[in-house]
């Protein structure tokens, strides 16, 4: 076609001038014909069939699936159910590996897939879940009361950005807003969330299921409608703060930036009678690390899987052994920097529930009951409820089920 261009400009298609031009043209055409051959072809080929993954089968198996033509070992890793850790994949037909477990209990389970050491999450899979350093597929088992998706009046989780004046940076939380909020004009009792050091603030509202259990509680009548505020946990990355001053600087910007938020932005009540807080694991700590020193601004604080960390040395360690400035507190030092506090009959009275929980294999336990004792020699009555398992969502999303019914009644 080009030729036939020049020749036509040269005013010639005949001209033995142009000669030269016709053997291209030819070895053009005949490549062409071909063409409508190839993409006929192409059309013949049937598509490869779509890949169902997860798949959740009605006796609560799932199995997970991925294609990986040229991969030699595809793993699953899913550390919350029981039984997998990391499980190998089989490949089977049209190259895809299989992996299928279960029966599990209904809850919300996170997972990725580790091909030939490269961890990805499941490309069949849209619904994902938020962690400190990693995302993961996420999928949900049915058949529970309180986790599941219900047909009951629904409220809302919004993901808030504000500016932290203690950090000087942006930061994100989570807020969920009980049904009937957008129309309304009431305010509501306000309940702060943690997450753990493995997570964000995604995690509560994702693989937490706290919307969900929300809802589901208010419409059963077993929780009061309130607001619940899920912050982020850990600092800017490129403050690069060690453990110690890292729980400073969250507590900061919890006092100065995330409470005065809510209470300007939302119909909250702000009184000590409807106010709550409560956390998981590294959430755990920082909520007594807020709540104590400030007891008159909170009536009730939860701590799952968790306590003082850090506060308690291990049964072999060192007495002599030189301390780490940057490491928490010991329990003596905690009790005597808040002993205004701890020492307060006034300030105890107006506290209506210490509750802690942790499961039976947990490697916090000992955390746990040291820190539950702790309150018990300085005139607190906490509750401690040891429950199966390990420190994993499987319990947490439980302890918010016997929590949240707790408060503010």
């Amino acid at each position: 076609l080009q030729g036939n261009a020049r020749m036509r400009r040269a005013g010639c298609l005949t001209n033995a001038r142009c000669a030269r031009y016709i053997p291209r043209m030819r070895n053009l055409l005949f490549a062409l014909a071909f063409v409508p051959n190839a993409a006929f072809a192409l059309q013949q080929q049937a598509p490869l069939p779509p890949i169902n993954s997860p798949e959740v089968m009605a006796d609560r198996r799932v199995a997970f699936r991925v294609r990986a033509a040229n991969a030699t070992a595809v793993r699953l890793s899913a550390s919350d159910i029981p039984g997998v850790g990391p499980g190998q994949m089989t490949k089977g037909a049209q190259d895809v590996w299989e992996l299928v477990v279960g029966p599990i209990d209904p809850g919300a389970y996170r997972y990725t897939f580790n091909v030939d050491g490269v961890a990805t999450i499941d490309p069949r899979n849209p619904t994902v879940s938020g962690s400190n350093t990693n995302v993961w597929s996420m999928v949900y088992v049915p058949g529970s009361e309180m986790f599941d998706t219900k047909d009951v009046p629904r409220g809302a989780v919004a993901e808030v950005t504000y500016k932290s004046t203690a950090l000087g940076a942006f930061r994100r939380m989570h807020v969920y807003t009980p049904p009937g909020y957008e129309s309304g004009k009431d305010k509501y009792p306000v309940f702060y969330l943690l997450h753990g050091a493995g997570d964000n603030d995604d995690a509560w509202s994702s693989v937490g299921r706290a919307g969900f259990i929300l809802d589901n509680l208010i419409a059963a009548k077993q929780a009061r409608p309130m607001i619940v505020v899920m912050p982020a946990g850990h600092l800017p990355p490129s403050m690069g703060t060690p453990p110690r001053n890292a729980t400073e600087g969250f507590v900061s910007d919890f006092v100065t930036d995330v409470m005065p938020y809510v209470e300007s932005h939302y119909r909250a009540r702000t009184d000590r009678a409807n106010t709550a807080i409560a956390g998981l694991s590294m959430g755990g700590n920082q909520t007594l690390q807020v709540a104590i020193p400030r007891l008159e601004r909170f009536a009730y604080i939860g701590v799952y899987s968790s306590g003082l960390l850090g506060a308690f040395p291990a049964a072999n360690a060192n007495p002599n052994a030189a301390r780490n400035p940057n490491a928490p507190p010991t329990a003596q030092d905690w009790a005597k920097a808040n002993a205004s506090t701890l020492d307060n009959a006034k300030l105890k009275k107006g506290l209506k529930l210490l509750w802690f929980a942790t499961g039976k294999t947990d490697g916090l336990m000992s955390t746990t009951t040291a820190t539950v004792d702790l309150f018990r020699q300085h005139g607190f009555a906490p509750v401690m409820v040891e429950s199966p398992g390990g420190h994993t969502w499987i319990n947490w999303r439980n302890y918010l089920v016997e929590f949240v019914p707790q408060l503010f009644r």
